[in-house]
């Protein structure tokens, strides 16, 4: 075994996303500010930053006018304000709009801008490495660091060049550790290390389980004559039934391009739903059909995303380091946005460990003081109001649930006297096959909807085949003996980039389960909704995954 080289940190954020960068620009800003120089590395397992991120995105601007006010001067990538909105409830052939001026103020849009997040990410990079931030793409961070006291003191990444046998290849490098008095995990949503960490520390004891969405994107070039730059369109209904959360987004960026979108909610019933079919099916609309047929789709991803809310937030620290952002779950649920509440985490985070230092804390203590700024701050009172919203849907059903976040969002300003709680992890919700209706999907037309394989060439997936698959099975004999059994194998369908295939023999005997690991698009799903939790997923070769380039 080789010995792996180590490096020395004060702190080491996992994740070149919005918390990771926000905290890593206000470290060495208070650094500057005191006097107390602090020593942080940034991991970021893609290719580049910005290439596993994936967002709508209509980003909320309250975090980054705190943390870089001149933004605007210093050439940030918000050039597409919001100017025009709407709300439509789609039936299988109609479209009811909705007046914006009714929806709860959280679910409206002025002021917000129209954004590729992987292009604001690259460019808070950038002003993070200005200010000595040393950030390394291509690096995944594989495995926790812990002294004697279990307390976490950093990460190493994994070995590069081992078989898919798990044999040394010519290329064999060993890890290296990243050590740090402190660490920050904003590896964003369901985040492999996370996790590990939750678990260890029993993060979640006394909290509801969290849930998930898949949510779905693409990115369209459209005529100028149909394009509107700063457009922005919800709508809610169709495709999905009332019992299954659901809704698109439709986002009008410069450029004559149009982002388009679909999240399901991952605590469906049916397993014999498909999340990618209903995207693909919500396209085929009446109302939304014309946006796109004379348009052309450039690229494609899908990610997860957290929407438990307050109520799913695990204990944010841990005997040397704490989770930021989506790795903890910060995203509003009805403003469909959680940038702006990673970056503002990463913020709070970087200001905790800032004053631990300036006290002489040489990293042993645990920074309690994280969450107690978390608990102060706009992040808490917005995810405060918005609690009941994603709850009240699982309970009553998409219209119902609706109607409810009108009368607590709109009437009571969120401040309703109770607090409504997910009864049910993802995983534990779907009901046998034969105790739900198949669904007949439509077969891609090539216009407007497609299938997996050419929406997968679209994200620019690498992976180096000859390496362990990153997608692992506790135990091989359940995706047949349980998931094909009682559920038709749903890991077929609610992957949406065709990594699960149940393979039988020529005369249709002998099914078994084949992993296609090389399309994985990193979206946690599988991780997520196998209804054993046979499923786990760790981290591959750094840079393997999506290419975003725009998204």
């Amino acid at each position: 075994m080789s010995e792996r080289e180590a490096m020395e940190y004060d702190v080491v954020i996992v994740g070149a996303g919005p918390a990771g960068l926000s905290a890593a620009i206000r470290l060495r800003q208070l650094a500057e500010e005191t006097g107390n120089d602090l020593a942080v590395c940034v991991l970021e397992k893609g290719s580049e930053v910005g290439a596993h991120i994936l967002s709508g995105a209509v980003l909320e601007p309250r975090a980054l006018d705190e943390l870089i006010p001149d933004w605007k001067d210093r050439g940030a990538p918000l050039n597409a304000p919001v100017s025009d909105e709407k709300f439509m409830f789609l039936t299988a052939s109609k479209a009811y709009t909705f007046p914006v001026g009714l929806l709860p103020k959280q679910m409206q849009n002025h002021g917000n801008y129209i954004v590729s997040l992987g292009n604001v990410c690259r460019w808070l990079a950038e002003r993070a490495e200005e200010l000595g931030v040393e950030i390394y793409p291509g690096f995944a961070a594989a495995e926790v660091l812990f002294d004697e006291q279990d307390r976490v003191v950093g990460v190493a990444t994994n070995d590069l060049g081992i078989a898919a046998d798990g044999s040394q290849k010519p290329s064999y490098e060993p890890g290296i550790e990243l050590r740090a008095k402190y660490t920050i995990f904003g590896e964003g949503c369901r985040g492999n290390l996370s996790q590990q960490l939750i678990a260890k520390f029993g993060l979640r004891e006394g909290r509801d389980p969290q849930t998930y969405g898949i949510g779905f994107k693409e990115l369209w070039e459209i005529p100028e004559d149909q394009h509107k730059l700063g457009t922005v369109i919800h709508t809610t209904g169709w495709p999905v039934d009332d019992k299954t959360w659901g809704g698109s987004f439709i986002y009008h960026m410069e450029g004559n391009q149009a982002c388009v979108g679909y999240v399901i909610g991952l605590d469906y019933e049916n397993p014999w739903l498909s999340p990618f079919e209903e995207f693909q099916r919500f396209k085929t609309h009446p109302a939304i059909r014309p946006m796109l047929e004379n348009g052309r789709r450039v690229s494609y991803g899908a990610r997860a995303l957290n929407e438990g809310g307050l109520q799913s937030l695990p204990k944010l620290t841990f005997p040397g380091g704490m989770l930021a952002g989506c790795s903890a779950g910060f995203l509003n649920v009805p403003k469909i946005k959680g940038s702006h509440n990673a970056m503002k985490t990463g913020m709070l985070a970087a200001e905790a460990i800032a004053e631990a230092v300036a006290e002489g804390d040489a990293g042993q203590a645990e920074l309690t003081s994280f969450t107690e700024k978390v608990e102060a701050s706009w992040v808490h009172d917005e995810l405060h109001r918005a609690r009941n919203l994603r709850p009240a849907a699982a309970r009553y059903g998409m219209a119902l649930g609706t109607l409810y976040a009108g009368f607590d969002l709109k009437l009571l300003g969120g401040k309703a006297p109770w607090t409504l709680h997910h009864k049910h992890a993802d995983h534990e919700t779907l009901k046998p096959k034969d105790k739900m209706p198949k669904i007949d999907y439509p077969k891609p037309d090539n216009v407007v909807s497609f299938d997996r394989n050419s929406s997968v060439y679209l994200a620019n997936v690498w992976h180096d085949e000859d390496q362990p698959a990153h997608l692992r099975l506790s135990d091989t004999s359940i995706p047949v003996a349980h998931n094909l059994a009682h559920y038709d194998a749903p890991e077929q369908r609610y992957c949406p980039a065709g990594v699960y295939e149940i393979v039988r023999d020529d005369d249709g005997s002998n099914p078994r389960l084949q992993i296609n690991f090389t399309n994985c698009v990193h979206c946690k799903t599988c991780d997520i909704k196998d209804p054993t939790q046979n499923i786990t997923w760790v981290t591959p070769e750094g840079g393997g995954g999506p290419n975003y380039p725009n998204m």
